[in-house]
């Protein structure tokens, strides 16, 4: 499906994103480990989750999704289904339910789609043959699909090497409250994305387990803890709030998001100081963050956005249309997300007429005056949304694949629109 913007002039707007999609899954997951019942408020509701959801159901959850909601009852036994678990091109997920599965007994295998089948794994699957599970890639690639033949997780100590995604330490974390040793995880060289890693811990404190870290190195959680079920509300995702904050950048307007908490642990918040450095006035209250664009900064700058990599796409946009250099560096996990993300940056920028110089962990981006043209989203949900905020500013913006926005905002185009008729002349 393709979708053409309309380009505004006098934007303000106020909107509402929807629930924090990492945090949704994690407390989804959380959920089904824990003693009693859970009821998730203010939940995203969209492909990834509804696909955790479906998972979490086969191997034995009872979950009932509605509007707002979701209510779980927790796993009794892990139960092997009779088929494989499908995750889509959900790597949180597939990774998460990984280290769940292997506490059950049975054979259990998980897959995706054509791209999460070529998103590693290797580094949660070492982790656990080393905690003495049978875990293996099926193609002998260190990618889905992943067979587990579980017997439960003896648990123990483990150490993971140059890591590309936290997701592997999170996977790890949630299930150690049901090690029969618990778990000690040592971390050495790269780590990206340490964020969702404090993100992991804190969501697991609020359902009653504690991690012991030497932050971000080490990691330990004792045996015998338990989690337990409780009510819980999502806040608002920064990741998505972060396109309307870049729709106000791009188009000089004023845009008010009214449910991300200015405080949150969401690494992605760090946007907000980003913009800012770029000269862009941000308001933080005390329930929203308000933005509004002005001409930005002139001159070089650098960002390393190691630590929060689905900023990428929105920094990328922003740097297109600014006066002068922008690095973007330290996110060569970026080549392993939804797409390979530097690379579709790189080529969909390069299309709109804006130089990109593509290093292994980065961009160089020679901002410009960018021009029409039609943009490949490669069916990721990122790129979509970026270059539809460019849209807003430069005629002849025509998204390709728009629907694949479904994966973590399936409400973004209806939004969207209102910013288009609001900011008609």
């Amino acid at each position: 499906m393709k979708r053409d913007i309309v380009p505004v002039t006098h934007l303000e707007a106020e909107v509402s994103v929807p629930g924090s999609k990492s945090l949704t899954q994690r407390a989804m997951v959380i959920a089904a480990l824990a003693e009693g019942s859970t009821t998730l408020y203010e939940p995203l509701l969209a492909e990834d989750t509804l696909l955790l959801a479906s998972a979490l159901k086969e191997v034995g959850a009872d979950i009932i999704v509605e509007e707002k909601a979701i209510h779980l009852k927790p796993i009794e036994r892990i139960q092997s289904p009779f088929h494989p678990l499908y995750f889509g091109n959900n790597g949180t997920g597939i990774r998460l339910m990984t280290a769940l599965v292997a506490l059950g007994q049975g054979k259990f295998v998980l897959t995706g789609n054509e791209r999460l089948c070529e998103r590693p794994m290797a580094p949660l699957i070492y982790a656990l043959q080393s905690l003495g599970v049978k875990a293996l890639s099926r193609e002998g690639k260190g990618t889905p699909p992943t067979e587990i033949e579980a017997r439960g997780v003896e648990g123990g100590k483990v150490t993971l090497t140059d890591i590309e995604s936290s997701q592997y330490v999170s996977a790890l974390l949630i299930a150690a409250p049901h090690m029969l040793k618990g778990l000690e995880l040592e971390l050495k060289g790269r780590i990206p994305s340490q964020p969702y890693i404090e993100m992991t811990m804190e969501i697991m404190r609020e359902f009653g387990v504690e991690v012991e870290a030497e932050f971000p190195r080490l990691f330990r959680v004792n045996p015998g803890q338990r989690y337990v079920g409780r009510t819980y509300t999502v806040e608002g995702d920064a990741s998505s709030a972060s396109y309307f904050f870049l729709a106000a950048a791009v188009t000089g307007g004023k845009i008010r998001v009214v449910n991300v908490n200015p405080k949150s642990g969401q690494g992605d918040m760090r946007i907000c100081q980003i913009l800012e450095e770029l000269g862009i006035e941000v308001n933080l209250h005390a329930k929203g963050v308000e933005v509004i664009g002005k001409p930005t900064a002139r001159g070089f700058f650098s960002f390393d956005l190691k630590d929060i990599p689905d900023m990428v796409p929105t920094i990328a946009i922003l740097a297109a249309v600014r006066e002068g250099v922008t690095e973007i560096m330290n996110v060569s996990h970026l080549r392993y997300k939804e797409s390979n993300r530097l690379y579709a940056l790189a080529r969909e920028l390069n299309r709109v007429g804006i130089r990109v110089e593509e290093k292994e962990d980065g961009l160089i981006i020679h901002g410009g005056n960018p021009h029409g043209a039609e943009i490949e989203t490669y069916g990721d949900h990122r790129i979509a949304m970026s270059f539809a905020c460019l849209g807003l500013t430069v005629p002849g913006i025509t998204i390709l694949g728009s629907e694949c926005v479904g994966k973590s905002f399936p409400s973004f185009w209806e939004r969207f629109e209102k910013l288009e008729k609001s900011g008609k002349a």
